[in-house]
């Protein structure tokens, strides 16, 4: 896209924005606020790992990205991502009312409308990253990417924060409905102030997944993506089942999620935006690696005593889930943009998000089974040998 046809920044970024706020308010939902729920509804911690089940369409929908791709950029004519956007949103909303219906004591309906729902936010969000990767000019890319982190830990905020604190309040049903209405306003920025202005365009290029992965620079972020990942997020669906077990109630965990995300995580974006130029993307990588390392072997070490200051538990569930992921994965996805092809973007894109969502799909199982059999102290011991591990791996993969 030329810059004769671009829409300005500001309204670049306030429409994908909106729409990475959605996407997160669907994932702090499912993947923060649900394992709470359910704990506090009496679920075992091994049935709580299989709520990353739910993320098995974000891991294959590298399948049908080509198609998406193909479909949003048509040979000629205009770009059609504001239609895939509709039809995701419309998706999503419905399925968010439908959960609502649900009892989470009994968790196998709730688990199976939220991957429909995950399917259809997955295939907006091929449109949504290809969109952005296509559209934004390089100098803006910065801002791109805490669009996208700081989207997340709003969207989280919301939806692993205020949901949680709506249904200690108003209850399950209402607090699910109010997620899906949410969804309803963070979409129209997009829709009413970049769909309607896309212009018609000639494309020779046809995306697809072999012209991805014959690029070397695709392979090497494939491989710091996982390695990256399994280090980070291996215990975040831990943390929360584990504040239940301390003696927290869900309308504090909300408040913890939600104004960490709110104020920590929207502002370690930020800072990590700033960090990548000043530093470089290696170096804040490894920064993050490290204390998220420390962060772990604290709360390993909270696990191990009867009785532990809740406060210090809600500063380090603030610091590891809401300061130290958003200031490490701006620079990953600052390392992502700069290895996409910006002519099929959504392809590239995805592929990295794939490979995401795999490892957190493994890595949330093996944690609920660890955690379960071994308890909380062996647990985190043992995430916390992660990091330290990935650095070096990270140091040699990772852009200087």
């Amino acid at each position: 896209m030329d810059d004769a046809t671009r829409p300005s920044a500001p309204v670049l970024l306030a429409g994908i924005g909106g729409l990475y706020i959605a996407q997160s308010v669907i994932g702090g939902l499912t993947w923060t606020g649900l394992p709470a729920i359910m704990r506090d509804a009496g679920v075992s911690l091994d049935r709580i790992g299989l709520v990353s089940l739910i993320a098995l369409p974000w891991v294959l929908k590298f399948l049908w990205a080509p198609a998406v791709e193909r479909y949003r950029l048509p040979p000629s004519g205009r770009n059609r991502s504001g239609v895939i956007v509709l039809a995701g949103g419309m998706l999503s909303v419905l399925g968010l009312l439908v959960v609502g219906l649900f009892d989470p004591g009994d968790p196998l309906p709730i688990f199976l409308t939220l991957t429909l729902v995950a399917f259809a936010a997955s295939t907006l969000d091929i449109a949504c990253d290809g969109f952005a990767v296509q559209s934004l000019a390089e100098r803006h890319h910065g801002w791109g990417n805490a669009a996208q982190v700081g989207g997340a830990y709003l969207g989280s905020a919301l939806g692993g924060g205020l949901f949680l604190y709506l249904v200690s309040m108003s209850g399950w049903q209402l607090a699910a409905w109010a997620m899906a209405a949410l969804l309803c306003l963070l979409g129209l920025p997009f829709l009413l102030g970049i769909a309607r202005q896309l212009p018609e365009e000639t494309r020779p290029h046809v995306p697809s997944l072999m012209a991805a992965l014959k690029r070397p620079l695709l392979r090497r972020g494939l491989m710091t993506a996982a390695v990256y990942v399994v280090a980070q997020k291996l215990a975040l669906g831990m943390i929360g089942p584990f504040l239940v077990d301390s003696g927290l109630d869900l309308a504090a965990i909300g408040l913890v999620n939600g104004m960490g995300s709110l104020f920590v995580g929207f502002g370690l974006a930020l800072a990590g935006g700033l960090l990548v130029r000043l530093w470089g993307i290696r170096t804040v990588l490894i920064l993050a690696l490290a204390l998220q390392a420390v962060c772990l072997l604290l709360f390993a070490a909270a696990g191990n005593v009867t009785v532990f200051p809740q406060p210090v538990l809600v500063a380090l569930a603030i610091a590891s889930s809401s300061a130290v992921l958003p200031l490490g994965f701006v620079a990953l996805y600052a390392q992502f943009m700069r290895w996409s092809d910006p002519r099929q973007a959504g392809v590239d894109f995805t592929l990295f998000q794939c490979m995401d969502a795999l490892v957190s799909i493994a890595g949330g199982m093996i944690a609920g089974q660890v955690a379960h059999l071994f308890g909380y102290c062996p647990f985190f011991a043992f995430a916390a040998m992660l990091p330290l591990a990935a650095i070096p791996l990270v140091a040699r993969l990772a852009d200087r």
